[in-house]
């Protein structure tokens, strides 16, 4: 080796001549680590790993964070500037239970809200539908009318908190509400930040929280995203979702790349509809879940930018830097978390918020411990939000931005997720695209036999779960935890709360609004007004929902084998 000057800096010439040393040193490395090497590794995905990663493993240019494709981050300064937005995913029984666990959460130091809604809002029934009767209020909040969405954000300021919903099928409605309650608050539209879900193509395939056809559904999120452009800028008319692929047992790199295809479905609709893409690209946002495999969850997310960028702008023709950025939001927790050892849960999650983080993340909900056996106590959600916070003010993580920029390993795996996820969009793209690939029963095989293969790894003890196939012991029976109790008379209050508004209410109003609805949906026009209209008239969901259907139908799944 070449000799050392006494500062002990090498100059360029020497570490030219260098490199072959280098080099020999890194083979006789990488033979020593694979004979050492007693089995070979995967991710999560299947994706193999070399037991050892170097320069060799770079390919073309890194980029800088802020600049086109934003592999490295959407912002120059990351959480330097801002930190990520921290949400805790919260609703249950009545909306004014819900409002008072809002407001304290938000006492905690929550910067943002997420709006669970029960299923009988999700799938557009009201709380006195008798095929509703059981789930009013059960997993999420139940909202009947603007009524409810009224108390729901009760003397929360929606001008300096943003809200973020999951929902899809209802989701126009549910906009329609919240936009209602900020006018009544006195808030513009045109001030009011905040997300809707409203991506009904994963709902086919993996949620099951459908009610229309792909083609009606389809034309109300165009509806909703090109009501925004005009009268809600700030506010993300879509998240297209991936989280609900992947708990229904994708891979990370099937959730990428079913979630980017969906992407595509949607921004081709608003591009056929006349929208200019620079109108509405800074709208969409996205939504996963953050597995255990720390890496591969880094590496996902850096690939998921890279391509979102470079889709908006080749496909496309995005020219607007907002409209070519890929800002995603995150669960950590979901079917990762267990219900034996639950308190392992707590752990679980803090290195998926880690590996949120380090992937440049924008929003962040943390699960609670107990989520397995029934919705976070105020005890369980505080931990859940505390998670968050020390990683943000105790680690020194957000310092930095993309620390992990660079690294051998992330930055092959970066590249080999984006390749994989390629192929995947392309193999959608020739049978037609995502509703096609729905239609056909594609998607779904796919997500079945990946969550059939995953049970059998667990089963085999080849994949391992920590206190379930390995380290497991006798667990305490459930009545000693401390869990929420759903009180039973829940439907019975928000039945009473709906049957009051109906009393209260100017039908001849309401039978005019929803003949409106009606007709817009007959038609070609944007069935936004309209919906607004019936809602501040007071119009139920169930009322709505009940008009539409008459239009549009209901949704019939194929059989996929």
């Amino acid at each position: 080796m070449a000799n050392v000057p006494e500062t002990g800096i090498l100059q360029p010439s020497q570490i030219t001549s260098n490199r072959g040393d280098i080099h020999d040193s890194e083979q006789r490395s990488r033979k020593r680590v694979e004979k050492l090497a007693v089995a070979s590794a995967k991710t999560s995905s299947g994706i193999e790993l070399d037991p050892l990663y170097s320069e060799n493993n770079l390919h073309g240019e890194l980029g800088m964070p802020g600049e086109y494709p934003f592999t490295r981050g959407v912002q120059p300064t990351m959480y330097r500037g801002k930190l990520w937005t921290m949400r805790q995913y919260s609703g249950f029984g009545t909306a004014s239970e819900t409002n008072q666990r809002y407001r304290w959460l938000l006492e905690q130091g929550q910067t943002g809200i997420s709006v669970a809604l029960d299923l009988p809002t999700q799938l557009g029934m009201d709380s006195d539908d008798p095929m509703a009767i059981d789930d009013v209020g059960r997993v999420g909040v139940a909202i009947d009318t603007l009524g409810d969405m009224e108390e729901l954000f009760a003397g929360i300021p929606l001008a300096r908190v943003s809200a973020s919903f999951t929902i899809n099928s209802t989701a126009s409605i549910l906009l329609a509400m919240y936009l209602a309650v900020a006018e009544r608050q006195g808030v513009a539209s045109e001030k009011i930040a905040g997300t809707i879900q409203n991506d009904i193509l994963k709902e086919y395939v993996s949620r099951g929280t459908w009610i229309f056809p792909p083609v009606p559904a389809l034309r109300l999120i165009v509806d909703t995203i090109e009501h925004c452009v005009t009268h809600a800028p700030r506010f993300n008319a879509i998240s297209i979702a991936g989280a609900h692929f992947r708990d229904a047992g994708a891979t990370a790199v099937q959730e990428l790349a079913f979630t980017l295809a969906d992407a595509i479905t949607y921004v081709q609709a608003c591009v056929d509809r006349g929208l200019a893409i620079d109108q509405f690209g800074r709208l969409l946002s996205f939504y996963f879940y953050t597995h255990n495999d720390l890496f591969e969850e880094v590496a996902k997310y850096r690939a998921g930018r890279r391509l979102w960028a470079r889709i908006m702008k080749e496909r496309f023709g995005a020219s607007d830097r907002n409209s070519q950025m890929f800002r995603f939001g995150v669960v950590c927790g979901g079917s990762t978390l267990t219900a034996q050892q639950p308190f392992n849960n707590v752990v679980r999650v803090a290195y998926q918020l880690l590996a949120s983080v380090l992937g440049g993340v924008q929003s962040v909900f943390t699960a609670a411990w107990d989520e397995p056996f029934a919705i976070p106590t105020e005890q369980s959600a505080e931990l859940a939000l505390r998670t968050q916070q020390v990683l943000a003010y105790e680690t020194n993580v957000p310092s930095v931005v993309d620390p992990l920029g660079g690294s051998y390993f992330i930055e092959a795996l970066t590249d080999k997720v984006e390749a994989e996820v390629r192929t995947i969009i392309d193999h959608i793209e020739m049978m037609g695209g995502m509703v096609a690939a729905i239609e056909k029963g594609m998607i779904q095989r796919e997500i079945a036999q990946e969550a059939y293969r995953h049970q059998l790894r667990i089963e085999s003890g080849e994949q391992i779960i920590v206190g379930v196939n390995k380290f497991a012991r006798p667990e305490p029976e459930r009545e000693q935890l401390e869990l929420y109790r759903a009180d039973p008379r829940i439907g019975e209050r928000q039945r009473h709360k709906l049957a009051e508004v109906r009393s209260r209410r100017d039908d001849a109003n309401v039978k005019k609004a929803l003949a409106h609805v009606a007709e817009a949906a007959r038609g070609n026009v944007n069935m936004m007004p309209s919906i607004s209209d019936a809602v501040k008239a007071y119009a139920s969901i169930g009322e709505i929902c009940g008009v539409l259907r008459e239009q549009f139908g209901t949704y019939q799944e194929p059989v996929a084998l």
